[in-house]
């Protein structure tokens, strides 16, 4: 079933059908979701239709799945290419060059990221997006690869999937931190890539549809230094800055401009300047406060207090509702977290045994 489906989507991909050929690809993976050579090829058809980041996450899940594949460098190259991602184009195209070492493409397009690399730290930081965008034509070939891919400067990338799951970031000014509120995944379902300035998420549990969060990043990453880790309400990813800028938002947009770092150094120190403040290290106050509080033993009406916070903290927002109206109703008296429970009615109060409720009077 799954090889009549993607022989029906390389007729479409040959008809210039390029939609159909990623909806015949996507269902012949979840037939067979192991299947390098279906993300590959669907990863084709994305760069066909510009959805560059589907593109690179489907390389990297074929990359994934069979290592050896120079097809799936070759097109994770081409994607990150378009998405001006450079280096990491560059070393998707090393990769395969090596698997392959006979296909000039590889050379041709090594040859490519290197003049633009070197574009690249030739200009200055604060160069706008309004910069005249380039179009980038793939060396000639006779196989289905070759292809034309215009540069997307100034396109906004954007996903379809449907938003499955709420998320939210903050920032420092080494780093962005990334929160996906996805409760009681497995880590085995989780599936994250970075580029240099590209955000892939994919969270696949099995009977559902693939929850996939794909943002253009508002500044450029270290990916070797970003991280993520599945904790049991949420999926929390760090990205390490390339440059400590602030981000005025996660994805990059058509009017967003490149901001001045805050701190310009002009050698190996970054400079200070006078205060009468103290210099603090807000990360090892940061750590020092959660050691305390989790080697903080309470009892009687502050421990109890503190099991109430940490509940709240971790609830959904049903349940805080059910906190809050119940607690209130009921004269703190009463504290539910069942919201079918307590929202269609007033909570009366329930006063400690040997004990009476008496309505306060001014």
């Amino acid at each position: 079933m799954a090889s009549d489906l993607a022989a029906k989507a390389k007729e479409a991909f040959i008809d210039d059908h390029f939609e159909l050929a990623v909806d015949f690809y996507s269902q012949a993976i979840a037939i067979d979701p192991n299947n390098p050579d279906l993300f590959s090829d669907r990863a084709q058809a994305n760069i066909k239709l510009k959805n560059f980041t589907e593109a690179v996450a489907d390389a990297n899940r074929a990359i994934g799945l069979d290592s050896s594949n120079p097809k799936a460098y070759l097109r994770k190259g081409m994607a990150c290419f378009s998405l001006e991602e450079y280096q990491t184009a560059k070393t998707a195209f090393e990769a395969g060059s090596s698997l392959a070492p006979e296909d000039t493409r590889f050379t041709d397009w090594i040859e490519k990221c290197d003049k633009c690399i070197e574009e690249e730290n030739g200009e200055l930081p604060t160069q706008s997006s309004d910069a005249t965008p380039t179009n980038v034509v793939v060396p000639s070939s006779t196989t289905e690869d070759a292809e034309q891919v215009k540069d997307t400067s100034n396109e906004v990338i954007t996903t379809t999937s449907k938003p499955k799951y709420r998320s939210e970031f903050y920032q420092r000014p080494e780093e962005v931190v990334v929160t996906i509120f996805a409760k009681g995944i497995p880590a085995d379902n989780v599936f994250v890539n970075y580029g240099e300035q590209i955000l892939s998420v994919t969270i696949d549990v099995p009977g559902e549809d693939p929850y996939i969060f794909q943002p253009r990043l508002f500044g450029k990453i270290v990916p070797t230094k970003c991280r993520f880790e599945v904790l049991s309400t949420k999926v929390e990813i760090r990205l390490a800055k390339a440059e400590s800028i602030h981000w005025t938002s996660l994805e990059f947009g058509q009017n967003s401009l490149v901001v001045q770092r805050s701190n310009v150094s002009t050698g190996n120190q970054r400079p200070t300047y006078p205060s009468s403040r103290p210099t603090r290290d807000w990360d090892k106050l940061e750590a020092q406060v959660k050691k305390e509080e989790k080697d903080e033993k309470l009892d009687g009406d502050a421990a109890l207090n503190k099991f109430f916070r940490d509940i709240y903290k971790d609830a959904d927002e049903d349940t805080r509702r059910a906190m809050r109206k119940s607690f209130v109703e009921s004269n703190g008296t009463v504290l539910s977290t069942n919201w079918k429970e307590v929202g269609s009615k007033v909570v009366e109060g329930t006063p400690p045994e040997g004990m009476e409720m008496k309505k306060w009077e001014y």
